[in-house]
């Protein structure tokens, strides 16, 4: 296969990576936000789900393409934008992580409460009820907040394989 194949799917990949990610965090948001707990348990699967699917073979193809690339063209990974490109997809991989144990979680957290008829976190409830919602709120918040620094990383990472350098410094 070609360079210009191999860029080809790498690209798709990559639109595919940001497109479930970016997808799959506003929608699971908006679950939490509206509050209704058969929604957010739907969502919660579907997440999960996208993640198995769609983010981890292009979390395992993004990388390999990309060296395979450099490869094709004869070019160093120890190149500059390689480099920092490679340190911000493993700051990105390093937060990914324990997101997906924390989606799997919430999954189970919401999947549980529906099964015993729970109000959700947003809701008041029952005291039996506050050890869930409590749980919930604190996943949910570590897993916005993971959020952002792999979506950042991940920009750069693009911003760096479309110029192949980098374009606050030299390469």
């Amino acid at each position: 296969m070609s360079y210009l194949s191999w860029k080809a799917l790498h690209v798709l990949s990559m639109v595919l990576l940001f497109g479930t990610g970016l997808g799959s965090a506003f929608y699971k948001w908006m679950a939490d936000r509206h509050g209704e707990l058969a929604h957010m348990a739907v969502t919660n699967r579907h997440v999960v789900l996208a993640d198995w699917v769609f983010t981890t073979p292009t979390v395992i193809f993004q990388p390999l393409s990309g060296l395979w690339m450099l490869h094709l063209m004869g070019w160093p990974w120890t190149t500059p934008w390689v480099l920092f490109s490679l340190a911000l997809y493993t700051v990105a991989g390093l937060c990914w992580l324990p997101v997906v144990w924390m989606q799997i979680r919430m999954r189970q957290l919401t999947d549980a409460a529906l099964a015993a008829s729970l109000a959700p976190p947003a809701a008041g409830g029952a005291e039996q009820n506050d050890h869930w919602r409590v749980e919930y709120r604190q996943l949910a918040r570590w897993w916005f907040a993971l959020g952002v620094p792999a979506f950042t990383s991940m920009v750069v990472v693009v911003v760096l394989m479309v110029f192949k350098h980098i374009p606050w410094g030299q390469s």
